[in-house]
């Protein structure tokens, strides 16, 4: 490993490639959505765009003509190495709460700033750039490296459940979308709705992602006084707008570490059940509470592979007719799904809610001796020196989606986690040490 794989001239490429991925603000946006672009304008220009930087480096590129995924390629052979990434984002929430434009990349003290730095523009060019580094080394692989590009992974996965419809199956690969060392299991990921009656002298609109804690939650509605009253009881931390209301603060993290966030949704929702005599709100304020692990609601469900369940409810909606929230849960590997939906149900049921399905995503397990994660964590902890064994997360990434795949990076462990939250950045000197070791760890596993 004497040879230098990534020169100074791909690192600037990658972050060149990064910047102009960043300054397509792609979230999913129903409004713009048409034949040929199923999840919005800004998406389908970010997947454009990433496939342009894919094509003047080198890569043989395809998009559905349908808009639901594409795919940049590289080499020659039977087997196929995916590389599995998203170009969407989450919002960026409201602009002024970040210290930069979170769609004009800014490079500051040695970090690189804007939505999708970490989450996920910023790995793919980082292992794009990684294997483009290999090329102009000289290196011809034994196989094809495909890099495939999702659109929806921050919502419902559609397109690339396309993908997996249309195209051949992957070997093996991995996803750069989580931490180094590497992730070998994921909890099930279950997104669903609980739904009530509504009420005639309150209405409320917080509409945020299912995977994302949210951090703020305005309210602006009838008994303010007693709302803020209500919330200075609790100890839950607001900004006062005077007439135009209040806005209740939290801590916004990715809904897989739910409990390490402050759910200001949940908190508003708790301040309500004070004021107005509900039976839904009683689900908030006397049942389920803060607690993002479940536990006042189903019970201690956890197990030792891979820890405990996480819920987060990062929507509520109450009109005259009904009320909804959004549910998001990050299932251990061992509990049986339809069990643990039937307890949600039974534990809903005496607060008028009903449950209705969203989307599941099954876990994902490859075993820890196979090839892949054997050469993946070799490479690891050749370059790195750091002896941390392969995990399982709550979190679910596209590896799940393909055969004999996991999730590899591009995080460093100890790196601040901005995803889905204001001022998401990546230092680049880490973006840089991800592409030593994707470099590495393709030569290995697709260069005889």
């Amino acid at each position: 490993m004497s040879e230098k794989l990534v020169t100074e001239t791909e690192q600037n490429a990658a972050v060149e490639g990064l910047k102009r991925l960043v300054s397509k603000p792609s979230a999913n946006d129903p409004q713009t959505v048409s034949k040929t672009t199923p999840f919005g304008q800004g998406i389908d220009d970010a997947l454009t765009e990433v496939l342009k930087i894919a094509e003047e480096n080198g890569f043989k590129t395809f998009k559905d003509p349908e808009g639901h995924y594409g795919y940049a390629e590289i080499g020659s052979g039977d087997k196929i190495f995916g590389i599995i990434g998203h170009v969407d984002v989450v919002p960026a929430g409201d602009p002024n709460d970040w210290d930069t434009d979170p769609f004009n990349a800014t490079i500051k003290d040695g970090y690189i700033y804007g939505r999708g730095t970490q989450d996920d523009k910023g790995p793919s060019m980082a292992a794009m750039f990684a294997v483009k580094a290999l090329v102009d080394r000289g290196y011809k692989f034994n196989c094809r490296i495909r890099f495939i590009f999702g659109t929806d992974e921050e919502t419902l996965w559609r397109g690339i459940a396309v993908y997996n419809e249309k195209e051949s199956p992957i070997d093996f690969g991995i996803a750069p979308d989580a931490e180094f060392p590497l992730i070998y299991a994921e909890k099930g990921l279950e997104q669903s709705y609980l739904v009530g009656p509504g009420m005639d002298e309150l209405s409320l609109d917080l509409e945020n992602a299912f995977n994302a804690v949210p951090a703020k939650a305005p309210y602006n509605g009838p008994k303010l006084a007693e709302v803020k009253a209500s919330l200075d009881k609790h100890g839950f931390e607001y900004e006062d707008h005077g007439s135009d209301g209040i806005t209740v603060v939290g801590k916004a993290v990715h809904a897989m570490n739910a409990p390490q966030g402050t759910n200001a949704v949940l908190r508003l929702a708790i301040a309500l059940d004070d004021v107005f005599a509900n039976k839904v709100l009683d689900f908030f304020g006397k049942k389920f509470k803060e607690d993002a692990t479940g536990t006042n609601l189903l019970g201690d469900i956890e197990d030792e592979a891979s820890g405990h369940l996480t819920v987060n409810i990062s929507s509520l909606k109450i009109t005259k007719d009904e009320t909804r929230m959004q549910v998001d849960m990050r299932i251990p590997v061992t509990v049986d799904h339809d069990e643990l939906i039937e307890q949600l149900k039974k534990a809903a049921e005496p607060y008028g809610l009903h449950y209705e399905a969203f989307d599941y995503v099954a876990p994902l397990y490859v075993p820890t001796d196979s090839h892949l994660v054997k050469t993946l964590m070799a490479t690891y902890k050749d370059l790195t020196g750091d002896d941390t064994q392969p995990q399982i997360s709550g979190g679910a990434t596209f590896a799940r989606t393909m055969n004999n795949c996991v999730a590899y990076g591009a995080m460093l462990p100890g790196t601040p986690d901005f995803m889905h939250q204001v001022n998401e950045n990546w230092e680049l000197k880490s973006m840089f040490k991800a592409m030593d070791i994707y470099a590495e760890a393709i030569k290995r596993l697709c260069v005889d």
